[in-house]
């Protein structure tokens, strides 16, 4: 194994925040720092904190609503009981290219990667071909470039 090659091979590491109503899970290698769940539930969401999340500081709706801004899909979530309704894709399913080159996507969708097939409702996928975490986003490539409609293209 050659260097940098143990990060495209190390399975998927959920972390879960479990709460009366709802239960939230990160997938940290998948966060992009899109801060949208800090800025929409700061009292559920704080990353000065440990733990960072707590299910039970809103109302579970208002965490699923939050969780699904998540542009990564590095957090998801799931209504306890367990057999509640789960977030349902959006329809028709979307894909938007960011100026920095991810593809943003939204809807039912089945995602092949090093460990097989991911049922997602949301997910960055790299769009450079440099990601460690193929095939989502890392922003170890030229997606590494702040997102500024702005920019140059001969930057």
């Amino acid at each position: 194994m050659t260097e940098g090659e143990g990060t495209t091979e190390e399975r998927p590491h959920l972390k879960e925040y479990e709460g009366e109503g709802i239960t939230v899970t990160f997938e940290p290698r998948r966060c992009l720092h899109a801060a949208e769940c800090v800025r929409g539930l700061p009292e559920v969401f704080d990353t000065s904190r440990r733990p960072w999340v707590l299910p039970d500081a809103a109302d579970p709706d208002r965490v699923a609503e939050v969780v699904r801004r998540c542009p990564s899909g590095a957090l998801q979530y799931h209504h306890r009981p367990e057999d509640a309704v789960a977030e349902q894709p959006d329809s028709p399913t979307t894909v938007r290219r960011t100026p920095a080159g991810q593809l943003v996507v939204r809807g039912d969708l089945l995602v092949t990667g090093t460990h097989g097939d991911r049922h997602e409702t949301r997910a960055m996928l790299c769009g450079c071909g440099a990601s460690g975490n193929q095939p989502y986003c890392d922003h170890s490539g030229p997606c590494a470039e702040p997102e500024d409609d702005d920019v140059p293209e001969d930057r």
